[in-house]
């Protein structure tokens, strides 16, 4: 399949299953992205920070990268994280995703914990540096996470002098205002405006103009729902559908994280184990019920996916 852009719709964040003993699950890994498929994702982001990639040696990056990227085989698009402080190092991500077959690179700013950050025009050079080693577009990752701003001039000012930057994932607060301030301002360098965080503010997000969102792996095919409906301009019934899975929504992002979407594939026979690696715990039993309670009430394909 060759991809067209821009890119629109879903792209839900791949996990990475473990065994109980902490060991990459590669069957596992495979079944994950099958399911993902049948949940009618219009693409994939894998080795991302709800793919626990901070937790993945170099060597296990490798291997997921090559696997995931055999295994859905142009099916759909597929976005690498080359996330990394050092420019050098996220040049050679870069370059790997890239000989795989990745359809779009994703990068936040170089930060190394609360104080080790780069200014604006390093962080420029660094983004430019990564996408002149690739011919791939590149989606910039502006989270919570990283503790860096990045205003929007500075988006816009990134989308006109690097070519390849023109999708943006923002899931900051407030991110339904700077997602329309971010479009209104950068008209045509803004291809691709989406935003994140488990889709927990997608209704303002879209109203503001975002076409798509990069969502956990949870319960991307009752999400898409809402993206259709919204996109056919069909806002009211968009609503119903977004409020009608909400309340896992709410519950995945404030209790439970990267564990929860691990939590459901286990218990619908997507993958064996929920397992998250040290020093990241599993979730309290009263808090998976809570969240499987949730999840049958909506019934997503990855509770039902492997059964």
């Amino acid at each position: 399949m060759s991809p067209s852009r821009p890119f629109t719709g879903i792209f839900p964040i791949a996990p990475t299953p473990f065994t109980e003993s902490g060991e990459l699950d590669l069957e596992g890994q495979r079944r994950v992205l099958d399911c993902m498929l049948a949940q009618g994702v219009d693409g994939i982001c894998i080795l991302a920070n709800y793919s626990e990639q901070f937790l993945l040696s170099d060597g296990e990056r490798d291997t997921l990268l090559d696997l995931c990227l055999s295994h859905v085989s142009g099916r759909v698009p597929v976005i690498v994280t080359c996330s990394h402080f050092s420019t050098r190092i996220a040049i050679a991500r870069a370059q790997a995703a890239a000989s795989a077959g990745a359809t779009m690179l994703m990068l936040m700013p170089p930060y190394h914990g609360v104080g080790l950050r780069a200014d604006e025009n390093l962080m420029l050079q660094h983004f430019a540096r990564v996408a002149e080693a690739t011919s791939v577009p590149v989606m910039v990752q502006d989270a919570p996470l990283s503790g860096v701003t990045l205003s929007v001039p500075f988006l816009i000012r990134l989308a006109r002098e690097v070519p390849a930057v023109r999708y943006f994932k923002i899931e900051m607060p407030g991110a339904a205002a700077k997602l329309r301030n971010l479009i209104e301002t950068g008209g045509d360098a803004i291809e691709g405006p989406f935003d994140g965080e488990e889709s927990i503010t997608l209704m303002a997000d879209l109203d503001a103009g975002a076409t798509g969102t990069m969502p956990s792996a949870l319960l991307p095919d009752l999400i898409k729902p809402v993206l259709t409906l919204h996109r056919a301009g069909r806002r009211k019934e968009a609503a119903a559908a977004y409020a009608h899975i909400l309340p896992l929504i709410n519950y995945e992002n404030r209790q439970c994280g990267l564990r929860a979407t691990k939590a459901v594939m286990a218990a619908g026979g997507v993958i064996k184990s929920d397992a998250v690696r040290h020093p990241l715990e599993a979730l309290h039993p009263a808090t998976r019920a809570g969240l499987l309670e949730l999840a049958a009430a909506v019934n997503p394909i990855s509770l039902r996916w492997g059964r």
